[in-house]
């Protein structure tokens, strides 16, 4: 009979870099961790302070795939429990799922802590809701194509550019030109607001406003082309109608709808 699998390796997310961002799940997860493996490029070394003094630290910079897989593999054998630290949400573009698949192979358990993701950490920091009512009530995240990693069909900026709502697009500041391209060709206006946002919640954070216009020249004035981040839509600068949520007329499960406020609410509705 094989062995019963032992071991097991926790995917945490670290948010978009500030130490004190980290979940106390994400915090836990590091603190019990008899191995951590950690982007020091991407994560701040302050997280590294919940680690145990006899932690083995590895920067899975220098690390290839088949070396973290070699870490997960050795954790299985010895019933070690490992920390992988990526930054953001491990849900995107962390390069997590084909490691998952991996200690699926090798028997190992595995957990995954969501992280704080960089596009709701440019939101916070600039004070705006991405979702106005009556103006955007979607927001798309993607990147562009044209990368090391192709886009599928139909994903290209241009395309979801169209829907005209509020767009995080990440990895894309190396080709500004061909992003502000894309944009235009989607439908947006020049006058369209842009947040360009650097290295958010790091000691040298940036995030500057401009249009969709004015986008290139703003990011080379700046000189960036990586750890950057843009957030596009009219959302940004809008302020749409009032929220129904909190409306009086609006109930439900815990709350009790006004009857004036309720028909004042339908009234509203039967004219839009």
């Amino acid at each position: 009979m094989a062995d019963a699998p032992t071991g097991k390796v926790t995917f945490v997310g670290a948010g978009p870099g500030a130490a004190d961002l980290l979940t106390f799940r994400a915090a836990r997860a590091i603190a019990e961790a008899d191995v951590v493996i950690w982007a020091a490029s991407l994560v701040q070394a302050e997280v590294l302070e919940h680690a145990r003094e006899d932690a083995e630290i590895l920067d899975s910079a220098a690390m290839p795939l088949e070396e973290v897989v070699a870490v997960y593999r050795r954790a299985h054998t010895e019933g070690l429990r490992v920390a992988r630290i990526h930054s953001g949400d491990p849900a995107l573009w962390g390069g997590t799922q084909e490691q998952l698949d991996r200690c699926a192979q090798i028997g190992i358990d595995t957990e995954v802590v969501p992280g704080v993701s960089s596009f709701s950490a440019v939101a916070a920091l600039a004070q705006r809701e991405l979702t106005i009512p009556e103006v955007a009530q979607s927001v798309v995240l993607t990147r562009l194509g044209g990368g090391k990693t192709p886009m599928p069909p139909g994903e290209e900026v241009r395309e979801f550019a169209r829907h005209g709502t509020t767009m995080a697009i990440f990895l894309s500041a190396a080709r500004s030109g061909q992003l502000v391209r894309e944009l235009l060709e989607g439908g947006y206006p020049t006058d369209t607001p842009v947040l360009v946002a650097y290295q958010v919640t790091w000691p040298e954070e940036l995030v500057v406003r401009c249009t969709v216009g004015t986008l290139e020249e703003t990011v080379k004035e700046h000189r960036l082309w990586k750890h950057t981040l843009f957030l596009v839509g009219p959302a940004l600068d809008a302020h749409g109608t009032r929220s129904h949520l909190y409306h009086p007329g609006h109930f439900h499960g815990y709350r009790k709808a006004d009857p004036e406020a309720r028909r004042a609410l339908r009234e509203q509705r039967a004219k839009s």
